[in-house]
């Protein structure tokens, strides 16, 4: 576990492909239950520890992660997070072909089918009961032999809508059997990166900009993040 900023009301974590935000069946170790023992040990803090989930993570997915310390922070994040203006999402994405445009936004209306937890798409509004709006924006950013990088602002939060999205147009995220792609990674995750979140803090109101670095001991993620223009 990495962590990459942290302040008396919130805590921001690198996660890593294969890491759990919030428990689910498979009973693995969360990163809450990581961050609190982090908390607990380096604040010398008796008893249970506070710590809020205002946002997640796919679990193939890795990048920033936010966490609340008090549950004001926690209240507000949450509000946040529901508003697209409130808190501006950047992800890189790896994919397998270059879209037709190299810069453009994509919008179709999507619904997840809980029995496989997949989500599809549709550009037709309203394709099947219950499909909700989405939209997001990319542009490319660098090329290597086979493989490019797109940034992606997500402007709405559905379930695995980057993946499905960029699926939808020919651009198949590299490892994301799910959507599309050729084959699996060897760490069983996948090249889609919360690179960035910059929003104002919820308590003490002032901007803040936290940046996560690409998973290290990555081949492509070492390349990409080597090209000058990539870096922060």
């Amino acid at each position: 576990m990495q962590v990459i900023y942290e302040d008396n009301h919130i805590i921001a974590v690198n996660k890593a492909c294969g890491e759990i935000v919030q428990g689910d069946k498979t009973g693995d170790e969360t990163l809450i239950d990581q961050v609190k023992a982090y908390i607990k040990d380096k604040y010398k803090k008796p008893g249970d520890v506070f710590l809020g989930s205002p946002h997640r993570l796919d679990r193939p997915t890795s990048g920033v992660v936010i966490f609340a310390r008090t549950s004001k922070a926690l209240t507000r994040l949450s509000e946040m997070f529901k508003d697209k203006e409130a808190i501006k999402k950047t992800y890189w994405a790896v994919v397998d072909t270059l879209p037709e445009n190299m810069e453009d936004t994509l919008e179709h209306y999507l619904w997840k089918d809980e029995g496989k937890n997949k989500s599809y798409a549709s550009p037709t509004p309203k394709p099947k009961k219950g499909a909700k709006h989405c939209k997001l924006a990319y542009m490319h950013r660098a090329s290597l032999n086979r493989y490019h990088l797109l940034e992606v602002n997500l402007q709405t939060g559905r379930h695995h809508q980057i993946r499905v999205q960029l699926s939808k147009i020919g651009s198949h995220i590299k490892g994301d059997l799910k959507y599309g792609a050729a084959r699996s990674n060897q760490d069983g995750g996948i090249h889609l990166h919360a690179r960035k979140l910059e929003f104002i803090h919820p308590v003490q109101k002032k901007m803040i900009k936290i940046v996560a670095q690409p998973p290290k001991g990555d081949v492509i993620w070492n390349e990409l993040i080597q090209i000058k223009e990539l870096k922060e």
